[in-house]
């Protein structure tokens, strides 16, 4: 999100236009307590155009992410 510009309200309209209810304090919510399902992270990554991501980029967002 952060590399699209993308804010929590953006992306509930993005996924709203695709017929998914997520309200932007439900998506904040569940993005920092790590409990979005799979099926969520697929729209979510549809509707912000992700690219392909290969293992590399997976292990450093990773590494990021631990404190």
């Amino acid at each position: 999100m952060s590399v699209r510009g993308v804010k929590y309200q953006d992306l509930s309209q993005r996924l709203a236009a695709i017929d998914i209810e997520q309200s932007a304090d439900n998506l904040r919510n569940k993005v920092n307590k790590g409990i979005m399902g799979a099926d969520l992270m697929l729209q979510v990554l549809y509707v912000l155009k992700a690219r392909s991501l290969d293992a590399a980029v997976l292990e450093e967002i990773l590494t990021d992410l631990q404190p």
